[in-house]
């Protein structure tokens, strides 16, 4: 029988163990019905999904590595993470360790069409936690507007006293000289050799070259806070002198390095592979005479010295033909309708059951109960000096709970049509393709004059004229058209061959 472990998460304190007890209730359900036996529980509470910075979660990571169980289910995909890139990056470390990540409420078929759902349910989670954000975070930004501080991690050189950032004079003195020096062309390694021989340290630990320069970089240090799009100068008082500080930022933007650019980023990294010697081709960069760097795909075979004499082929012009080429079958109306058809379904399915809504209406319930026991004793004249402010803790967390409920509620009447799923997949192939690509395509076989590329799902129909249909594109670099575009039934994929001419 097979065995799994449990992680279980909510998010911040207007939730309750009640959060974990439904959630456990569900994941315990889903094992009974699959024939898995739950060996372990990992729980991390009033932690956001976000980011990866949750103690369990990251025990339950590491303990992942013993390759003890079979399984990882969590309640939703969103809470295993609400950020799409470090989900990919932690459900490959599960993997990479011979471990599956189960959904109880998204119970996504192990197919080439749940690849794509899933993929579409984590942008979804992390849509609807930008909604969830702004919602909540309107009175946030009342709270900002007058200067309050409203969470997050404090800054070295702060503290907070009655809700309000102030000046922690001991570490801002280290601040003032980390600039100062800085500002006074000392360098960062003789910053951190004297701040280390004084004993002075940062959070207990002693100053990195990073934390150096992140501090460098830290507006906040001159008085600026951002929030979005906003800009708050009552939040964080001001430690650094103008003067000082307008040095600092002149030169971090002027030295600024290692900026990471979808130009040198290979989009196809680990999906092509030489149709001549059957090896993996990789990236290859170098530098022309005129100093500048040309980046292309070279057959690895051919970098070992092996007798494979497949060409190189540059990475833009590559990568440009396979993105036009899936936006064309993005295009095609059987393509798309079959992926679409797929997904509309399980979404069907997912949304029978939402136990999320019962939670929440469970706490609503209960904060109410409590706002209106407090207004009673208010009635009768029971007043302490903190009743005021527990009456105003419970109306935010009743406030939060209620958009919550209404994102919950929204989410459920939300209907998912074609028309959403083909602007869907458009749009991340052209905003994100690395992230796409990699889920809509299974390899790419490069040859000097044609190139493979087969497709991460299949349709199991195939129209009359569909042989006769050819799709041809262009671009300043070359000219290519597609044709023999037909569907193959082998290993499940779509077979697609595209002939160039460069």
């Amino acid at each position: 029988m097979k065995t799994a472990v449990e992680y279980l998460r909510y998010s911040s304190d207007s939730q309750t163990e009640q959060s974990i007890e439904g959630q456990m209730r569900v994941c315990h359900e889903y094992a009974q019905r699959n024939d898995i036996v739950i060996v372990g529980t990992y729980i991390d509470r009033a932690m956001t999904g976000t980011n990866d910075n949750r103690k369990d979660f990251q025990r339950m990571l590491k303990d992942s590595a013993n390759q003890a169980w079979d399984y990882v289910i969590v309640y939703k995909l969103d809470r295993f993470s609400r950020n799409k890139y470090e989900m990919a990056i932690h459900k490959k470390t599960l993997r990479d360790n011979g471990i599956k990540l189960l959904s109880a409420m998204e119970n996504i078929p192990d197919t080439p069409e749940g690849i794509i759902l899933e993929s579409m349910l984590e942008g979804y989670a992390e849509y609807y936690s930008a909604e969830l954000s702004q919602k909540v975070k309107r009175g946030m930004r009342e709270s900002r507007s007058k200067g309050y501080f409203t969470g997050g991690t404090l800054l070295f050189g702060y503290k907070v006293v009655n809700k309000k950032v102030v000046i922690d004079e001991d570490k801002a003195a280290v601040i003032r000289k980390i600039f100062t020096d800085y500002a006074a062309g000392v360098y960062v390694k003789d910053i951190i050799a004297e701040l280390t021989e004084k004993g002075i340290l940062h959070h207990g630990k002693p100053f990195a070259r990073n934390t150096i320069y992140n501090m460098l970089k830290n507006e906040k240090y001159g008085g600026v806070f951002r929030y979005g799009d906003e800009v708050f100068t009552n939040i964080y008082p001001r430690i650094v002198p103008d003067n000082i500080y307008k040095i600092v930022r002149q030169d971090i933007e002027k030295n600024r390095y290692g900026k990471h650019t979808q130009e040198n980023e290979y989009l196809l990294k680990n999906k092509v592979v030489c149709g001549y010697c059957g090896k993996t081709v990789t990236s290859e960069s170098g530098t022309s005479k005129d100093k500048s760097v040309k980046r292309y795909y070279k057959c690895s075979g051919r970098k070992c010295g092996s007798d494979c004499n497949k060409s190189t082929i540059r990475k833009d012009i590559l990568e440009k033909l396979v993105i036009d080429t899936t936006l064309k079958v993005l295009d095609n109306p059987d393509s798309v309708n079959f992926i679409a058809e797929q997904i509309i379904a399980e979404r069907e399915k997912i949304l029978k059951d939402n136990s999320v809504i019962n939670i929440l209406e469970q706490e609503r319930r209960e904060l109410t109960k409590a706002i209106d026991n407090i207004l009673l004793a208010i009635e009768k004249g029971i007043i302490t000096n903190s009743t005021k402010q527990r009456l105003n803790e419970l109306e935010d967390k009743l406030n939060t709970v209620k958009c919550k409920i209404a994102v919950e509620e929204n989410e459920t009447k939300f209907i998912l049509t074609k028309q959403d799923i083909i602007k869907f997949l458009r749009k991340a192939v052209k905003n994100e393709p690395k992230q796409m690509l990699k889920l809509l395509i299974k390899k790419i076989i490069l040859y000097d004059d044609k190139v493979e590329i087969y497709f991460n799902y299949v349709d199991n129909k195939e129209p009359d004229d569909f042989e006769h249909q050819a799709l041809s594109l262009s671009t300043e670099d070359m000219e290519f058209y597609v044709n023999d575009l037909k569907y193959k039934q082998q290993n499940f994929m779509m077979y697609l061959t595209v002939k160039t001419f460069i």
